[in-house]
């Protein structure tokens, strides 16, 4: 089923101004897609990213997720849909500090009401799969970017969503690391899952198989790929 955006705008009121951060954005992303939203700063596409991981509403226009109108959620249909059916990553990775790697992953199934032997388990093996087993007790201020990134994909995986939305995932990364992260979406993309992320670097950008750019809140292009990215 996946994504459809019909005629959505978003306006903010900024003083006495109303200012348009997105004006009637259509697009349709398909179950399993890797697209790359591009654009500078301002652009809006951030502002396009959190109304499509339901983190915002749209002043106007339509968004269906799985034949969803979204706007007729409430508020706790939307938490719901934004923990069960899509998983976050941020540039800042929002960690919290004073818990191990292993709790944070484990966090979010506490909100799912899930058992913590089960939480313990689940994150435990997300931690294996990104390569950070031997440092699941660590604190986040003992890990490297890298690393804080890679737990905060695990987290993200937490719950199995079917969506991934990644918001600068690589922006406080060197080129190693953001390589290294780039390549778990590419695998993540590589299982079936919808990926969607939000970059302004040309070279991140390329990995997804669909570059959409926006510009002024408008969409200026949208290219899919045939080739793969090696």
């Amino acid at each position: 089923m996946g994504i459809v955006l019909k005629d959505v705008s978003k306006r903010y009121q900024m003083g006495e101004e109303l200012v348009a951060a997105l004006e009637d954005i259509s697009l349709e992303i398909m179950d399993g897609e890797f697209v790359a939203i591009m654009g500078p700063s301002g652009s809006g596409k951030s502002t396009l990213m959190n109304i499509l991981g339901c983190l915002d509403r749209p002043s106007d226009g339509s968004y269906l997720l799985d034949g969803y109108e979204v706007a007729n959620m409430s508020d706790d249909e939307l938490a719901k849909t934004r923990n069960q059916r899509i998983g976050f990553v941020f540039q800042n990775f929002n960690l919290l500090s004073r818990i191990s790697a292993w709790e944070n992953v484990a966090l979010p199934l506490i909100y799912a009401r899930v058992s913590e032997k089960e939480r313990l388990e689940r994150a435990a093996r997300l931690l294996d799969m990104v390569g950070l087993s031997a440092r699941k007790r660590h604190l986040p201020n003992e890990l490297s970017g890298g690393q804080r990134q890679r737990v905060a994909i695990a987290r993200a995986l937490v719950n199995n969503p079917s969506i991934i939305m990644a918001d600068e995932p690589t922006g406080n990364l060197d080129s190693r690391s953001s390589v290294d992260i780039m390549d778990i979406f590419s695998s993540l993309h590589g299982e079936g899952r919808t990926v969607i992320l939000v970059t302004h670097e040309p070279d991140i950008a390329e990995y997804a198989k669909r570059i959409i750019t926006v510009r002024d809140g408008l969409i200026l292009s949208d290219q899919k790929k045939e080739s793969h990215h090696v």
